[in-house]
């Protein structure tokens, strides 16, 4: 039996919308028992705290998170985020918890004929193969991106998940550093997200999130970024800056925020935070234009939020 096969035939895995799980049941990817996951208040729905701080329940849809008129003014970046992911009708299907833990999307690993350290192989067949839409920093020994908007979002804003095992979880908790090629998160087998917990907003604070795509529509990003700011008199107060497309997992982009504090909101500061974007970054053979994308991003947004 080969390891693309044994990984196949391995534990059984949660089903909420599906969306992800039957494409790779479809392909044969997947093929052990499937658990579905029934709502309960705890699990969907956006609730709010009287501090303005919101939990949103990881069997709530994508959808919903997109539409919410509250959670856009109180949190504009993952409302944004929400609105640019997939398709309408995806989003209306997936859920915030599996966008969360949903599998690669590296061509490696959704063949089920070819192994990968996701699936018990020896190696990572994209370093040496075809890498064009895989990672800038090269983090570890699986180079495929993270795939998940959501979680590159959250991170901008310092957002806690409870699972049924654990609470108080950073992204960073769930999806580790990079470092570990073999799995997309850091989920104990059985372990199921139930919910996501935000800070509440800082006064004044502005955000932003675009993404760098191969096509107008429908399509994973290349590139992703969310910057929030707080600005006071003309001058970066707190800036926090994430990205997306670029790693094994989504990326703080610590330089280019600490460029920022303290400096006008102004094009000149912009520029400068965008140089720094780029701060350890190890492209592979066919992937340093992700950097110029980058670099681009980074002085769009940062310009953007500043006006």
């Amino acid at each position: 039996m080969s390891a693309a096969t044994a990984f196949a035939m391995s534990a059984p895995e949660f089903r909420a919308a599906g969306t992800d799980l039957s494409e790779r049941r479809r392909s044969g990817l997947s093929c052990g028992s499937i658990i579905d996951l029934t709502a309960s208040p705890d699990t969907i729905g956006i609730t709010w705290d009287g501090n303005g701080s919101a939990r949103i329940g990881a069997l709530t849809a994508i959808a919903a998170i997109a539409s919410d008129p509250r959670l856009a003014q109180a949190y504009p970046g993952i409302s944004a985020a929400a609105q640019g992911l997939a398709t309408p009708q995806i989003r209306h299907m997936a859920t915030l918890g599996g966008n969360l833990a949903q599998r690669s999307r590296c061509w490696y690993y959704r063949n089920p004929q070819i192994a990968c350290l996701k699936k018990g192989g020896a190696d990572c067949p994209a370093r040496s193969g075809n890498h064009l839409y895989h990672v800038a920093f090269d983090l570890g020994p699986c180079v495929a991106p993270h795939p998940s908007t959501m979680a590159m979002a959250l991170l901008a804003y310092d957002a806690k998940l409870t699972t049924d095992q654990r609470s108080g979880l950073s992204i960073s908790d769930l999806l580790g550093d990079g470092s570990n090629g073999t799995a997309d998160n850091l989920l104990a087998p059985g372990e199921r997200i139930e919910r996501i917990e935000l800070p509440a907003p800082l006064a004044g604070e502005r955000a932003l999130y675009r993404r760098a795509i191969s096509r107008s529509y429908a399509e994973w990003p290349l590139v992703e970024i969310c910057v929030r700011a707080v600005i006071s008199g003309g001058t970066f107060q707190q800036v926090d800056i994430a990205a997306g497309g670029i790693a094994p997992v989504p990326l703080r982009l610590a330089a280019s925020a600490a460029a920022l504090e303290g400096k006008p909101a102004n094009a000149a500061s912009a520029a400068q935070a965008a140089e720094l974007a780029t701060s350890g970054a190890r492209p592979l053979p066919m992937t340093g234009y992700k950097l110029e994308l980058l670099t681009g991003l980074v002085r769009d947004v940062v310009e953007r939020i500043a006006v």
